[in-house]
């Protein structure tokens, strides 16, 4: 149940469709002769359209989830466990098409696959599901053994979890394949925005993960300010960074992580 309320939740909290929501209750409120509140809930949602698409609000506070956590300086010594986040792959596409088709958070992969070739004696734990709500598509950790087969990395060293649908889920059943198969001392690899939501999830559930943050989205050096070069950057930047804030909001308030930001 709480997985189809969260994605109720999202469809209708992320800027675009509130925005879409605000206009549409205040074009209706107005037709019912409510004209003050129309106008007020219509406002609201162009200064929210104004927001979302002509300043950096989503890249700043995309910035601070990037910044929170910071990925260590140098390579371990010597590492035998890697666990990496699935959300790197179109699992819509490689369901119909096969094949391997990456997005935009494919440094997860592509980090993993360097660790993997550096330390050929570590296992990959590859954790995530189909998180749609039809859950009619290829689980990701199923489609990526094609993407590490590829590059020479054996099935025996793949440990696959692939029933999770969310970041919560991933972290209760990669508890339990890491005491099936007897790993500790993992890196935890994920994009940096979505890391402090995993390492409080994982820290609540007792495991001990060295984090290993990738896929930046941020220059570092962001800004509030304005911006109209580029509205659909922007846009995709303020939804990546509600989606996160609401997610960290959330598992916080329903006791599933012990903080709202882990230290």
């Amino acid at each position: 149940m709480m997985f189809y309320l969260s994605k109720i939740v999202w469809l209708l909290l992320q800027p675009l469709s509130l925005a879409f929501f605000l206009c549409l209750s205040g074009a209706l409120l107005a037709l019912l002769n409510f004209r003050k509140t129309g106008v007020f809930l219509s406002l609201a949602a162009t200064f929210l359209l104004f927001v979302t698409l002509y300043t950096t609000t989503g890249s700043v506070a995309l910035q601070v989830l990037e910044d929170h956590v910071r990925k260590p300086d140098a390579d371990p010594a010597e590492l035998s466990c890697i666990i990496v986040l699935g959300g790197a792959l179109e699992n819509h596409v490689t369901t119909s098409r096969g094949g391997i088709e990456l997005n935009q958070a494919a440094d997860r992969f592509v980090e993993t696959l360097r660790l993997a070739q550096k330390y050929p004696q570590s296992k990959i734990l590859i954790s995530g599901g189909d998180g749609s709500i039809s859950g009619a598509y290829e689980g990701e950790a199923n489609a990526s053994e094609r993407l590490f087969s590829s590059f020479g990395i054996g099935s025996e060293r793949l440990v696959k979890e692939n029933t999770s649908r969310n970041t919560f889920e991933s972290t209760l059943n990669t508890a339990v394949l890491l005491k099936e198969q007897n790993l500790s001392g993992c890196l935890l690899i994920t994009s940096a925005f979505h890391m402090p939501r995993s390492l409080g999830l994982f820290r609540h559930a007792g495991l001990t993960v060295t984090p290993w943050p990738v896929d930046y989205r941020t220059t570092g050096i962001e800004r509030l300010g304005f911006d109209f070069t580029q509205p659909s950057l922007n846009a995709q930047q303020a939804a990546t960074a509600a989606r996160e804030w609401i997610g960290l909001v959330g598992y916080y308030l329903s006791g599933r992580t012990g903080s709202l930001l882990p230290s």
